[in-house]
């Protein structure tokens, strides 16, 4: 049986880095041309990008490319008030169904970011969150595993090695150190000079209520 992992979340989580990642392995049909470019617009260069929009395309995909496929999908996409680039947002069971149909094995992988980091970025770009736009969607994805954008970071080869994939993963490609080189959420992050918990830390000081609200 052939197997599809969609990589999904909300917009800003992680999903481009996710989908180099899976793309890694060379038995993957992914977004490989991502592999050697830092962004690429989904809706031009995405290889599900005009099956996303009408799943009956799927029908005429040609499956002989592999035994293993990867997409990846933001919930939303676009910005609004762009007329070149509308914000879509993409009805996720609509393309799993579909994949169902046609004897496809699917694996929802939901990507994750801190959520003030998620709150700020997306307020930037969209001028408000828009995570609820992917919660309304979540409860219908069945036995997802969640991607954690700081454990990658963090941990490296060791985290995605230990990921359960339906999927093969390259998690010893050398390019991996390359795509997680720069950590995106460095520019978000500011240091404190001091948290009135760090007396806790030194003197075993006893806090019945959080010092810092």
């Amino acid at each position: 049986m052939k197997k599809m992992l969609i990589i999904t979340g909300p917009q800003g989580a992680g999903n481009h880095m996710w989908a180099k990642i899976f793309s890694l392995h060379p038995e993957v049909f992914g977004w490989n041309t991502l592999l050697d470019n830092y962004w690429e617009s989904h809706r031009f260069s995405e290889p599900f990008a005009n099956e996303w929009k009408n799943v009956d395309l799927l029908d005429d995909f040609d499956w002989s490319k592999s035994d293993y496929y990867t997409t990846s999908i933001s919930v939303p996409l676009g910005i609004p008030d762009d007329d070149l680039n509308p914000l879509y947002v993409p009805r996720l069971t609509n393309f799993s169904n579909k994949l169902k149909e046609l004897g496809i094995e699917v694996q929802w992988a939901i990507v994750g970011r801190d959520q003030s980091i998620l709150n700020h970025q997306q307020t930037r770009i969209r001028g408000e969150s828009t995570v609820p736009l992917f919660m309304e969607q979540i409860n219908d994805l069945e036995n997802p595993i969640f991607l954690s954008y700081e454990m990658v970071y963090l941990y490296k080869e060791h985290y995605v090695k230990s990921l359960d994939t339906i999927v093969p993963v390259k998690w010893d490609d050398e390019r991996l150190s390359e795509i997680v080189a720069h950590d995106a959420n460095a520019k978000y992050v500011h240091s404190i000079e001091h948290n009135e918990l760090d007396k806790g830390n030194r003197f075993a000081t006893v806090f019945k209520e959080n010092p810092n609200k």
